[in-house]
């Protein structure tokens, strides 16, 4: 039965170290670290959360979009294991965009990031997957792979002007 996890924040040294290389992704540590970020992101209201989130040291992280509390507009999508990710090639366009993180509560911050990505991962199944990402989805993959080498969103952010609170992020921008 997948358990919800804690999610950690912000001065946790995990979340500043560089995570480690899954090499055996049919482990049964890894299938149930998947399921429980599974459980764990949905219960946040998050759209996407990495392994060192819950303290754990793996280059893993989920996506999950889909319409919430904190993301309204966000699009439906299955939530997907992304193992030892990596972005083989992005667009030369940079947008800023409203980011949140489970692990910095109550913040919201303007991040520039690449529109459109090419992405390389391996599934819960093993398997190489290649694919585009943009938008919405190419943001959170971006955040999430960020966290896998101890990056979080304030660190992008271009200045303390881009930053919000969660309360006025509601009030102002989602109205």
């Amino acid at each position: 039965m997948p358990e919800l996890l804690e999610v950690i924040e912000l001065g946790n040294p995990v979340l500043r170290q560089q995570a480690q290389p899954v090499h055996d992704v049919q482990s049964a540590h890894i299938q149930t670290l998947i399921d429980d970020l599974i459980v764990t992101v949905k219960q946040a209201n998050g759209v996407g959360i990495a392994a060192p989130q819950v303290g754990q040291s793996d280059r893993l992280f989920i996506v999950a979009s889909r319409p919430n509390l904190r993301y309204p507009n966000a699009p439906s999508m299955e939530p997907t294991a992304m193992i030892n990710p990596r972005i083989l090639a992005h667009a030369d366009k940079m947008v800023k965009g409203w980011e949140g993180c489970l692990s910095i509560p109550g913040i919201r911050g303007q991040v520039p990031r690449y529109q459109a990505i090419a992405v390389e991962y391996t599934g819960r199944d093993g398997k190489q997957h290649q694919q585009e990402l943009t938008d919405f989805v190419a943001r959170i993959f971006q955040h999430e792979l960020d966290h896998l080498d101890g990056i979080v969103f304030v660190d992008r952010v271009e200045s303390t002007h881009d930053l919000m609170t969660e309360r006025e992020y509601q009030r102002i921008v989602v109205g």
